[in-house]
């Protein structure tokens, strides 16, 4: 199981509206040129972005800004953004096991917990990094 790219798309995004907006206008075309997709993927990121309160964008070739500084905007918030997962959970546990069998009966009791402690570090780990502490690395 891979998260979707929708995640790194979405930061990339992120990092250009901050490196560039000074200098010029952010636009989809723009941003589209230094992920490498099709702009319609980007007004889609940037919907999403716009939607979690992260980006404001001007309709036509306004361009985008960041809504909040760098520094507040954290990776999770990213990641909730773009719905990189389905439902609340990043593991999806198999439907039906099988009740009547040893292993299928206790499948639950033996992983919920331990998925749900990955699920939160790794939401911890996201949590930690911002906008602001990935653009020391555009400099």
């Amino acid at each position: 199981m891979q998260i979707s790219s929708r995640l790194t798309v979405a930061v990339h995004t992120l990092l250009a509206i901050e490196y560039f907006h000074l200098e010029y206008k952010v636009t989809s075309e723009f941003i589209a040129s230094s992920v490498c997709v099709n702009p319609v993927v980007i007004r889609r990121i940037l919907l999403q972005l716009k939607d979690a309160g992260l980006v404001d964008v001007a309709r036509g070739s306004g361009g985008a800004t960041l809504k909040k500084p760098p520094q507040s905007i954290t990776l999770l918030d990213v990641y909730r953004a773009v719905d990189c997962m389905e439902k609340d959970s990043m593991f999806h546990f198999h439907e039906n096991p099988n009740a009547n069998c040893p292993v299928g009966s206790r499948i639950h009791a033996a992983l919920d917990d331990k998925l749900a402690a990955a699920q939160c570090a790794f939401e911890q780990s996201l949590a930690e990094t911002s906008i602001a502490d990935l653009m020391k690395f555009m400099q």
